[in-house]
């Protein structure tokens, strides 16, 4: 009898310790993210790829802001890198699988990446763009440069260097929002000038190799220009490798945007690039904080975040320019 007791009572502690076991893991976390049932917060980050200019820098600014945050916020990130839109989409849909909280998407293509971005709403995920914008109303946020500014900025200075007359060649970037309106500004900016022609109007797709070769076959193709506006700094030094290349002296100055050292350099040394206007690709920090501020359930104070487009010439490049700088 006494050894029946004593099988009852080890079977009841073991019992109970099963118990006691189970409802402690079940607090403790999975360690899928979740801590005492409640899911830890998340932001997807979809970029396009590069590991150099533009592009480059931004992706390692987005990096860093992210750590930043999971850091002193306690909010996790994952950050996928695409080569082209079905790439991206692809990502994207592996984002929304993993139920983030907030999806942060610089789309290599406006129109390419539209659906994607309707899809994110219907997920109910906020959507924050950066740079280019989608076609719709997806966006909960964007945040990005002034391009119409810069296109009008660089019209304003063609005007003004060219005395309202010459032959322009337009160096543009890939479909894109940012494409569409820096060209649009410029347009604009010289609309009531007569006397400047644009010439010739070629995408360069925002990279220095590509605007090497197309400027080189718009200079065998035009005899006389006398300056070129390009949308991208990267491919402004591609555009003025080709003019060195091809013995030109006919091109007065050639403009570009964003803000690279090596445009700075060249405007220091009195090189061909004249002026450019700023594009920092440190906008996309201001877009993880803002994803990070919505992932904590709180409402942006605004839905487009615009940043100046100011201009830097050789009088002022000093201020803006960083030799350490990864762009």
């Amino acid at each position: 009898m006494d050894r029946l007791k004593r099988l009852l009572m080890i079977g009841l502690t073991v019992f109970l310790l099963t118990i006691l076991a189970a409802c402690s893991e079940e607090g403790s976390g999975d360690g899928n993210g979740e801590t005492d049932g409640e899911k830890s917060l998340k932001i997807g980050i979809s970029l396009p790829s590069a590991t150099h200019g533009w592009m480059g820098a931004l992706i390692e600014e987005a990096e860093n802001q992210a750590k930043e945050l999971k850091e002193s916020e306690n909010i996790d990130y994952v950050i996928t890198n695409a080569a082209d839109p079905n790439k991206q989409a692809n990502d994207v849909d592996d984002l929304i699988s993993q139920e983030v909280d907030v999806i942060v998407m610089l789309p290599i293509e406006s129109a390419a990446l539209t659906p994607v971005g309707q899809k994110i709403k219907d997920a109910g995920i906020p959507l924050v763009i950066v740079d280019r914008e989608l076609e719709n109303d997806a966006a909960t946020v964007v945040v990005k440069g002034d391009n119409e500014g810069i296109g009008v900025n660089a019209g304003k200075y063609f005007v003004e260097q060219l005395g309202g007359e010459g032959k322009v060649v337009e160096i543009t970037g890939p479909p894109s929002s940012v494409t569409e309106q820096r060209g649009a500004g410029f347009k604009e900016a010289m609309e009531s000038e007569e006397g400047i022609e644009v010439i010739a109007s070629q995408s360069g797709d925002f990279s220095t190799e590509k605007s090497l070769t197309v400027m080189q076959n718009i200079l065998q193709a035009h005899p006389e220009i006398d300056a070129v506006f390009t949308q991208d700094d990267g491919m402004a030094l591609g555009v003025i490798q080709a003019i060195k290349e091809a013995g030109r002296t006919d091109i007065q100055f050639v403009t570009g945007a964003g803000g690279a050292k090596e445009v700075f350099e060249n405007m220091k040394e009195d090189g061909l690039i004249k002026a450019t206007f700023l594009y920092s690709p440190t906008m996309v920090k201001d877009a993880v904080v803002i994803a990070g501020d919505i992932a904590k359930g709180e409402d942006p104070s605004e839905s487009m975040v615009v940043k100046e487009a100011t201009q830097v010439t050789k009088e002022n490049a000093d201020e803006f320019y960083n030799p350490d700088s990864k762009f």
